[in-house]
């Protein structure tokens, strides 16, 4: 019985009888104590009541779903196994909706926008993954919601080349700001003038539609999904029916180039360990971090050399230091 239920019983049932009481037709001085007491114990029974209730929370926050490769995997391995899955799943999908379910659609070559329609087919698209395949250079893997193929991908595009711009400056700024000719600034300036190099050919490849996307990620019935998973260019469909929201899943499609183990490609113009410095303005030899695609390092240096004792003003790491991007926003993605 719900509380408001029983406190309009409570008054049903005592407050004509209290009523009588109070104008004096019925005198019934023991009443009012009683029906006193009755109505504090049924407000405190309610409040205990209301207190005692299970929190009705959403008990999946924290948890994530990951679809695609990790760092060190086998995509030989990887592509039997989303072949096996996708082959074995019923039909309908156990998924909350009508059959359907979400899937990975990784790309045998990096494609551009006006070319995925004929790839995808008409099954609903959430987005796309892209990057940049610069020969001998790490870029920035970048995630675009894609609701409508290509347009949203097209508008994507130019967003990103926006902010390339904006990346390319701002590590012409900091390399600008290394006056100095000491071996670490010198490395520093090489790393920074990596970066603005990378960043900009970005910009203008994103700006020109380049053939960039190679995944996608998609929602449909399973035998949409083989059908797609038939067509030239198609490398593998991997079947997420666990997946319930896109805001609980993380996907890792591997890159086109990536044939034996998934592990970053190498920066040909880079140093092999570029430095960081310690509080005291030490360098310390640091490698490009594992499974870590990037639009250039992201260096942490002094803008000008050591004060006394030690102590080096360190500014903060470039707009375009982080390994993958959501152009909306709403998270990135980890690199494979």
């Amino acid at each position: 019985m719900r509380a408001g239920e029983l406190l309009r019983q409570l008054d049903e049932r005592f407050l004509p009888s209290l009523a009588r009481a109070v104008d004096g037709r019925a005198p019934r001085p023991r009443l009012l104590g009683w029906v006193a007491l009755v109505s504090v114990s049924a407000v405190l029974l309610t409040a205990v009541w209301t207190t005692d209730r299970p929190p009705t929370g959403d008990r999946t926050v924290g948890e994530v779903t990951r679809v695609g490769v990790g760092q060190g995997d086998s995509i030989p391995g990887y592509l039997r196994s989303a072949g096996d899955e996708l082959a074995a799943l019923p039909d309908p999908a156990p998924s909350a909706s009508a059959g359907s379910t979400w899937a990975l659609v990784s790309l045998a070559e990096y494609l551009p926008p006006d070319r995925l329609a004929p790839v995808l087919g008409d099954v609903p698209v959430s987005a796309v993954f892209g990057r940049v395949p610069l020969p001998g250079r790490q870029t920035q893997i970048v995630r675009i919601p894609a609701l409508r193929v290509p347009e949203d991908v097209r508008a994507g595009m130019v967003e990103l080349a926006d902010r390339k711009d904006r990346e390319a400056a701002d590590y012409r700024t900091r390399s600008a700001e290394l006056t100095g000719e000491g071996p670490r600034e010198r490395e520093l300036r090489q790393l920074y003038d990596s970066g603005a190099e990378v960043s900009a050919a970005e910009a203008a490849a994103y700006r020109a539609g380049c053939s960039c996307v190679y995944a996608a990620v998609v929602r449909a019935e399973p035998p949409r999904l083989r059908t797609v998973a038939a067509r030239p260019g198609v490398r593998a469909v991997d079947p997420a029916p666990e997946v319930d929201r896109l805001d609980r899943a993380v996907f890792t499609p591997p890159l086109p180039e990536q044939e034996d183990l998934v592990r970053p490609p190498t920066d040909e113009r880079l140093p092999s360990a570029p430095p960081s410095f310690t509080a005291t303005g030490d360098p310390t030899a640091t490698g490009t971090p594992e499974g870590t695609v990037t639009s250039a390092p992201a260096p942490t240096a002094p803008t000008s050399p050591p004060r006394p004792g030690g102590t080096a003003t360190v500014p903060p790491e470039p707009s375009g230091a982080s390994t993958s991007a959501a152009i909306d926003g709403d998270g990135s993605e980890p690199t494979p």
